[in-house]
């Protein structure tokens, strides 16, 4: 773990920038416009926000695909954690956008969803050619 944590390194990557924006507007539009679309909404929402962290985290981070699906998965995860506690805890979020974005209710549906999207970022970026345990590595620029 220590070695896959050393390989990380700081980055640009207007690409993986581009991708996050785009996520981001889709994103956007399921919570707005998306509102009265029930589980395509709420599953594919949850599919996509692991998609959107994960081309966050590599737009600032070189690092292997692997470890940067784990962590956006984990990111998915932890925020599913907290709802689960929230509600056992009965605490509630008092900003409704807030609310909107970072979910009220926990649901195994949301963690398979979010599941599904770590896979899915693993088989896009197969299908991108990139090895799921290779290094991500910055491309020189011509002088």
């Amino acid at each position: 773990m220590g070695a896959m944590i050393r390989a990380m390194r700081w980055r640009f990557d207007p690409l993986s920038l581009a991708w996050a924006v785009a996520l981001f507007l889709v994103l956007l539009l399921l919570a707005t416009v998306g509102a009265r679309w029930g589980w395509l909404r709420s599953f594919f929402g949850d599919v996509l926000a692991v998609a959107w962290v994960y081309f966050v985290f590599k737009t600032a981070i070189g690092a292997r695909v692997l470890p940067l699906a784990l962590a956006a998965l984990g990111v998915g995860l932890a925020v599913e954690l907290g709802q689960y506690l929230a509600a056992t805890w009965h605490l509630h979020i008092p900003n409704r956008a807030l609310r909107i974005v970072l979910g009220s209710t926990a649901d195994w549906w949301d963690v398979l969803a979010y599941t599904i999207g770590f896979a899915a970022v693993l088989a896009i970026e197969g299908l991108r050619g990139a090895a799921v345990f290779r290094a991500a590595r910055p491309r020189a620029s011509a002088p």
